[in-house]
């Protein structure tokens, strides 16, 4: 069970008590994210993430930073999303103040030393340069890019190689001012903690936090009529591909039958696509379906690598499968399979306070409400093989069809062609 304390000044707190661990975690979620962004600071949310990272008033330096975790044992990290950024600790129960001290510190007083921006570009600018050089990788934020163009849902999360360069000092510290506020932000601890002393220590060391309101972001813009394309040249040995459509997003009441769809598709090792293509066909190492559900967008994308020969082979198969669920009920057997998948991962998944922690803190942050396990198992169990048909007839039609493509391929043409159900 979870408890929920909302302070005076707008300031979330979740708490999270596990008896069968050791461990404790201390995570910060603030909603900001690469949709809160503008064409010229695209990636500051990923650039600031970096940066708190690289000095404070009480650990002048990023080996400071470091160093009071490493000595204690514990796990640290931060990652950012289009709707969020986190910053998370997990240590053994006994350092659950060094935890609250070190991530409301780097959150709260982080100082940007102007010369570790300078540094710190660079090291964003490989990470975008990595990315880029991975076929698989670059085809994911091509498929991005093929949704929504350019506004900020289509932006890549890190930015670009130009507008990172121009991200300045006073840039960052504008955003983190504007952004890094007390209703904008959740802490949650998760792990072996009493609620009320949780909750006490939390109020405690987030005392100083800012109360301003923070920017809203942009509504995103969706309009599509006709299946699109979007292909990347690259002499690759071999072609990598998102193909999917739009879908629902987090709020839609059929959410959670695009999920049980997804996993039906290609989200485990039985699934229809990866006993099709791979193993039946032997067209592909690697293929999976995956759903992605967000407080504005949502879609359902199969991503693969297969021989560039095979492409267009590959391709049509897919869609085969996307036109066969959505014309035929699926099997009682086939769907309670795939229910159980997803409750039984879940169960084995939400086992460390870390994953707990962000399980409970995204859905307060992101929908403003919160699920137990046992309620999203309950939501799960209600999906029929009437409502996974309704939503594959919904999502596959030929005018929400995407495909992005990496590969020796400068035409589109004939694949263009091929995208039809």
């Amino acid at each position: 069970m979870f408890k929920k304390v909302t302070l005076q000044n707008g300031l979330r707190i979740i708490t999270l008590p596990q008896e069968s661990t050791q461990a404790v975690t201390v995570l910060v979620l603030v909603g900001t994210g690469s949709k809160y962004e503008t064409k010229k600071t695209s990636g500051i949310s990923h650039f600031l993430e970096h940066m708190l990272f690289k000095g404070t008033k009480k650990r002048p330096d990023k080996l400071k930073i470091a160093e009071s975790l490493d000595k204690i044992g514990g796990i640290y990290n931060a990652f950012t999303g289009e709707d969020y950024t986190g910053y998370f600790a997990k240590v053994s129960f006994a350092y659950l103040d060094k935890a609250l001290d070190w991530v409301s510190d780097i959150f709260l007083n982080s100082l940007l030393p102007e010369k570790e921006v300078v540094r710190e570009r660079g090291v964003i600018i490989e990470e975008i340069n990595m990315l880029r050089d991975n076929p698989m990788s670059q085809v994911t934020l091509l498929w991005n890019n093929l949704l929504y163009g350019d506004q900020p849902a289509g932006w890549d999360i890190a930015g670009t190689k130009e507008s990172v360069a121009a991200i300045s000092r006073k840039d960052l510290a504008a955003y983190m001012e504007s952004q890094y506020v007390a209703s904008n932000t959740l802490v949650c601890l998760a792990g072996k903690i009493k609620d009320g002393l949780a909750v006490k220590k939390a109020k405690k060391y987030f005392s100083k936090i800012k109360t301003s309101q923070p920017r809203k972001k942009e509504k995103v813009l969706e309009k599509q009529n006709t299946p699109q394309s979007l292909l990347l040249f690259r002499e690759t040995d071999q072609t990598h591909f998102c193909l999917g459509a739009r879908g629902y997003n987090l709020f839609h009441p059929q959410r959670y039958a695009q999920d049980v769809l997804g996993i039906i598709l290609g989200g485990m090792m039985s699934s229809r696509l990866f006993m099709e293509i791979r193993e039946r066909m032997g067209l592909a190492y690697y293929i999976k379906t995956s759903v992605e559900a967000n407080p504005d967008t949502g879609f359902l994308l199969t991503q693969a690598g297969v021989d560039n020969s095979k492409a267009e082979r590959a391709i049509t198969a897919t869609l085969r499968e996307y036109k066969k669920i959505a014309s035929k009920k699926i099997s009682s057997f086939e769907l309670k399979k795939a229910k159980e998948y997803i409750k039984g991962k879940m169960a084995l998944l939400l086992e460390p306070s870390d994953a707990l922690a962000s399980f409970y803190g995204a859905q307060e942050l992101l929908e403003r409400k919160i699920l137990t396990q046992k309620e999203i198992y309950d939501r799960i169990n209600k999906v029929s093989a009437g409502d996974i048909q309704k939503t594959a007839k919904t999502i596959f039609q030929p005018n929400k069809l995407n495909l992005a493509l990496v590969g020796p391929f400068k035409e589109k043409k004939s694949f263009q062609k091929i995208l039809k159900l």
